[in-house]
């Protein structure tokens, strides 16, 4: 793989990014693409023919698909070959993901097994955990899962109540708790579960199913993913040998946090599977569905739908491989001996916390976005059951919620930028001065197509990152130390920040193909980026307007009251024909047009 620079996580607000120093899908590796569909192959063999008998939660079957996906090595990617895995980078490791993300709600189950319920001990094992318990989950012969959300802790993780006590021998921890919403529990061998001693330590332990006190409440009745298990786990005096405890007391958290940051770029890769699917499915459906004598695909409504849809799975995919190519770079500049070491892991991990919860939510609403006009393009077919589209309607919506809801994920962005500039890890008030400064030259109405034939994409995305550090900074003047409390102004801002990171992906990955395969060929790549960066700088225009108007006695506004409205005179793209173009390739081709 290039060498490429690493970049501190938060970096993309501050700092311009040239194309080669990101990784694109273009740039897949012979061995990813086999890889991927090595993966892809097994989800249309093994899970679509079953897919009915999966939603039954037939235990026999699960267990033999995860023993099939432990064969070709699916359960084993982000794990090291020493413990029988197959130690691929983050790339691959997405790559099976997205493949899998096609596989219904398999996908769930598989994703909880080979993320939250396998890499906390990957991470932060002894030698010894990891020699027991990872051969197994490789193999599928053993079922993970992940014990952290509580009755009374579902966002505020850390306010668990289930605690654990050290037994008079000192060879056991007594655990006493409920946990609930736990996936794959009817069927989980293994459950990396979070306690606290003493009652204060939040820690983490492996709890195999054989221990006595466990038990399992009935499965939850749910919306969608009938095919994985939910159910609570309920821990009553179950004793735990001290063996089992997980990386160390008390620091619990970052086997927590760091897992579900992993979690969370995964699940975007995840979800990248649902959106392509949905495009292909729709396509096929406008072009065969006759009404007033043509195809519905011929209609101006139905094109703009599927362009719409296959512009924001592009930049998805753009900042999904993006963030998975970064954190390989920085685990890969790590020592044999941090790799080893749990708390240089967890530094390692924790540096693109901001990126990861991007992901996340974008990723995430991108697929709700794909799979609601899946459904309004097959109009009342949609709704019906024999049609994949309303099993894709329903499973797609608890992505909005696994991994930390979206509104936490949201806080957690700004508020983790906010936090690391108190630090001294980011400059961002030196960003914010400077962005002060150059929003006095940017002018919207200067032709830049001389310089590029994106070249003004590129002016207004610098100029958006500049506006949102403009805002994050009369936020941050006016309520100081209790902007934690302004909730609102904290999610728009994370929402400028993520459209800056999606519009710049999106950038960079079509000026990287324009640069390798000419203009024509990357043209349905310019006009993706063209379409969103149009839209988006409207998105951030009114969120600007939005937190003017709420912080209107605060100071020094005039600089972002300028900014706003320099954006509102960002000149429009013709869109209309641009999402005709990309339309008509998807309709041509039948699937995600910005692929091979």
């Amino acid at each position: 793989m290039t060498a490429r620079k690493i970049f501190a996580g938060g970096e993309f607000l501050v700092n311009d990014c040239s194309p080669g120093d990101v990784f694109v899908p273009e740039e897949f590796s012979e061995e990813h693409r086999m890889i991927y569909k090595t993966a892809f192959d097994f989800v249309k063999k093994e899970i679509w023919p079953n897919l009915e008998r999966l939603d039954q939660q037939d235990e026999e079957l699960i267990r033999y698909l995860f023993l099939k996906a432990g064969e070709i090595g699916l359960n084993g990617t982000d794990v090291p070959e020493e413990y029988g895995g197959l130690g691929l980078d983050k790339i691959s490791s997405c790559l099976v993901a997205e493949a899998i993300g096609n596989a219904g709600s398999f996908a769930v189950s598989h994703g909880n097994q080979t993320g939250i319920g396998s890499l906390p001990i990957v991470f932060f094992g002894s030698e010894e955990q990891k020699l027991k318990y990872l051969p197994k989950l490789v193999s599928g012969e053993w079922i993970g899962a992940y014990c952290l959300t509580e009755p009374n802790a579902g966002s505020d993780a850390l306010n668990i109540r289930t605690r654990a006590v050290l037994s008079a021998d000192g060879k056991h921890y007594i655990l006493n708790g409920e946990k609930i919403f736990i996936t794959n529990s009817a069927w989980a061998d293994s459950f990396i579960v979070y306690a606290k001693v003493g009652g204060d330590k939040f820690t983490a332990f492996i709890v195999e199913r054989t221990c006595p006190g466990i038990t399992t409440g009935p499965e939850e009745k749910k919306m969608g993913i009938k095919g994985s298990s939910t159910r609570s786990v309920v821990f009553q005096d179950c004793a735990v040998p001290v063996e089992s405890l997980l990386f160390e007391i008390g620091q619990g958290h970052k086997v927590a946090f760091n897992a579900l940051n992993m979690g969370r770029y995964k699940l975007g890769a995840f979800t990248l599977g649902g959106c392509k699917t949905s495009i292909g499915h729709a396509a096929k459906y406008a072009n065969g569905r006759i009404q007033f004598g043509k195809p519905i695909s011929s209609f101006g409504l139905i094109k703009q739908k599927l362009a719409e849809m296959a512009v924001k799975t592009y930049m998805a995919e753009s900042l999904s491989y993006r963030v998975a190519a970064m954190i390989e770079d920085k685990l890969s500049s790590l020592t044999p001996e941090a790799m080893k070491s749990g708390t240089e892991m967890a530094k390692a991990i924790e540096e693109y916390a901001v990126e990861c919860s991007i992901c996340k939510v974008f990723d995430s609403e991108c697929l709700d976005y794909c799979v609601d006009e899946w459904v309004q393009i097959l109009g009342g077919y949609g709704y019906c059951a024999e049609f994949p589209a309303e099993r894709g309607y329903r499973d797609a919506r608890i992505n909005r919620i696994f991994e930390g809801t979206n509104e936490i994920n949201r806080l957690l962005m700004s508020g983790t930028l906010f936090r690391r500039a108190m630090q001294g890890r980011l400059p961002l008030v030196q960003a914010a001065a400077e962005a002060a400064s150059a929003t006095e030259s940017y002018d919207p109405e200067v032709p830049l197509e001389a310089k590029g034939t994106l070249a003004a994409e590129r002016s207004v995305i610098g100029f958006c990152k500049k506006v949102a550090l403009l805002a994050a900074t009369a936020a941050a003047n006016k309520f100081g130390v209790n902007l934690t409390e302004e909730q609102e102004i904290l999610a728009m801002l994370s929402d400028m920040m993520m459209e800056c990171f999606a519009m710049e992906s999106g950038l960079l990955r079509a000026e990287k193909f324009m640069a390798s395969h000419g203009e024509d060929k990357a043209s349905i790549r310019i006009a993706a980026v063209k379409i969103y960066t149009n839209d988006a700088v409207a998105r951030i225009a009114s969120w600007v307007e939005t937190t003017l108007a709420y912080l209107k006695d605060g100071q020094d506004l005039t600089m972002l009251s300028k900014a706003s409205k320099k954006l509102v005179g960002y000149r429009a793209a013709d869109t209309v024909t641009l999402r005709r173009l990309v339309a008509d390739t998807i309709i041509g081709l039948e699937r995600y047009p910005f692929g091979d």
